[in-house]
């Protein structure tokens, strides 16, 4: 067996205890270089983990209605909304609880998508993420972080909530991909080349963010590269380096993030988004993301980001297909330093509150009534 299946082989699984706020971290400590350990493959989590016929059936009806809205087919706005990242299994399942009740209250208007961000590129280095340190201490163990963020999003589904996560790393995706109804590929990997192969394989809508200095061209080139079929070093359900031949992936569209501490949602911002995007043959009907450059890294400027595009809506334009806004289950941000973590406070970007995201999307169901 050469080196890489070695790597990839399947480890003995064992059940994971879900960390809890209770479990805060202690002592943050620097991982102890080691030589390559073994992970699961893909197969054995999904056998720990599986999808009952029900929920995937369920999961590829989701997959479906995110793409008529992506497509206009359903005149419905695709909200998609949660934490900027996952850092918290137990209260990522409270906000899902509460997410899902007001679901049901807004559904002749808004899909909600739940954001389940398991992993979050850094600039330099921090935190990257429940699948790669699912203890906040350092210790980088992946294997017991597939596991529970494999878990979490299958809790999520089984809320009745469509899953969405943002794939950094390609050799992650067969992990998770069967849970996901709606893919982020991030602004820094836009412009990768796996990550386009990537895409063009998943059978979820897949949203490609403009670049970090706010140009949307990368995101246009990202969109027909991923429509086209490709042969891509993958992983197989064993966890064997493979050949995979993506079929291409003619659900793709724009999101608008901003860039360089500058904003790009604005009306004219939109226009010459969705110009762009027809004259290159793309899909028009794009996603705004009320966070990062586009709220000028305050999260509390989401809301007015959010009422700016609801209006623009309102006066006709509707390629704004979709939304995106970080919320948790309170305001802000914490550090992630020795001590107690506080309950639903966001370790990353900073967030609203569950109180302000009820507010807004319950609005916003009203004015699109």
């Amino acid at each position: 067996m050469n080196a890489t299946a070695t790597i990839l082989k399947t480890a003995t699984a064992t059940a994971p205890q879900t960390p809890t706020v209770s479990d805060a971290v202690t002592a943050r400590q620097p991982a102890t270089p080691t030589g390559p350990q073994a992970l699961p493959a893909p197969s054995a989590l999904h056998a720990e983990y599986p999808l009952s016929r029900a929920l995937g059936d369920g999961i590829a009806s989701q997959r479906s209605t995110v793409k008529r809205i992506l497509s206009g087919e359903d005149s419905r706005l695709l909200l998609v909304v949660g934490p900027c990242s996952a850092h918290d299994p137990r209260a990522v399942r409270e906000y899902a609880e509460r997410l899902a009740r007001l679901a049901d209250d807004v559904a002749e208007q808004i899909l909600p998508v739940m954001r389940v961000y398991v992993e979050k590129p850094r600039t330099t280095v921090g935190w990257k993420g429940l699948a790669y340190d699912p203890d906040l201490d350092g210790r980088g163990d992946i294997a017991r972080g597939l596991a529970l963020s494999r878990e979490l999003m299958r809790d999520v589904a089984e809320c009745g909530l469509p899953v969405a996560t943002e794939l950094l790393q390609p050799m992650l995706a067969p992990y998770l991909e069967d849970l996901l109804s709606w893919v982020a590929i991030g602004a820094r990997t836009t412009e990768s080349q796996l990550h386009r192969e990537l895409a063009s394989g998943l059978d979820a809508a897949v949203g490609f963010k403009n670049a970090t200095h706010g140009g949307v061209q990368v995101a246009v080139d990202a969109m027909g590269a991923a429509a086209h079929p490709h042969q891509r070093f993958a992983m197989d359900a064993a966890g064997r380096p493979a050949v995979a031949q993506t079929p291409g992936n003619p659900h793709t569209h724009l999101v608008l993030r901003g860039g360089s501490g500058e904003p790009n949602y604005r009306a004219d911002h939109v226009r010459a988004a969705a110009a762009a995007l027809e004259s290159a043959g793309q899909n028009p009907r794009l996603m705004v993301d009320c966070s990062h450059a586009n709220a000028r890294k305050d999260h509390r400027r989401q809301s007015e980001v959010m009422l700016d595009v609801l209006a623009q809506r309102e006066a006709g334009n509707l390629n704004l297909a979709a939304l995106m806004l970080e919320s948790f289950l309170h305001e802000g941000k914490q550090p992630l330093t020795p001590g107690a973590l506080r309950h639903g406070v966001s370790i990353t970007d900073a967030c609203i509150g569950w109180e302000t995201t009820e507010r807004l999307v319950k609005t916003a169901a009203e004015r699109l009534a």
